[in-house]
């Protein structure tokens, strides 16, 4: 069921969505085609979640949250919404899908874009997980332990 809330970003009510796929049916085909790659997500967490809900077997190498990215990345934003990272970094998004925002290819495409223009200021892999992925997520860094005495 889509809330009202929902129907209102995405434009997708129940009418809409009547005669789609439910996630049951598509649960496999999802599940087989993210495999165990890194995903990456504005606000991640909330992507993750869901994903997780609909395919609880499944888990990702790690989820790169752009969020969370872009407030270490660019320290003083005055905001870090999707729309204030694109007029912010103005990614090239010419070829994103003429769909407009708050439809999945076209904030897919422009996370993804954004993705790589902040991947730049990192010098490592390990430096850009550092700073993209929320601890307790697949793929946070994990914390050394303090050696003690005993």
């Amino acid at each position: 069921m889509v809330t009202a809330r929902a129907a209102g970003i995405h434009g997708l009510t129940n009418d809409v969505l009547a005669d789609k796929p439910a996630w049951a049916q598509l649960a496999d085909q999802v599940h087989d085609f993210l495999g165990h790659a890194w995903i990456c997500a504005h606000h991640a967490h909330v992507d993750y979640r869901e994903l997780h809900r609909h395919l609880p077997t499944w888990e990702p190498a790690g989820v790169l949250d752009t969020l969370r990215l872009a407030k270490a990345t660019y320290k003083d934003l005055p905001s870090y919404t999707l729309d204030a990272l694109i007029k912010h970094v103005e990614p090239d998004l010419s070829q994103a899908p003429r769909v407009g925002r708050h439809r999945a290819t076209y904030d897919a495409y422009a996370t993804a874009q954004l993705l790589l223009a902040m991947a730049n200021h990192y010098e490592t892999w390990e430096q850009l997980v550092a700073a993209a992925v929320p601890p307790g997520l697949p793929g946070a860094p994990q914390q050394e332990e303090e050696a003690t005495l005993f």
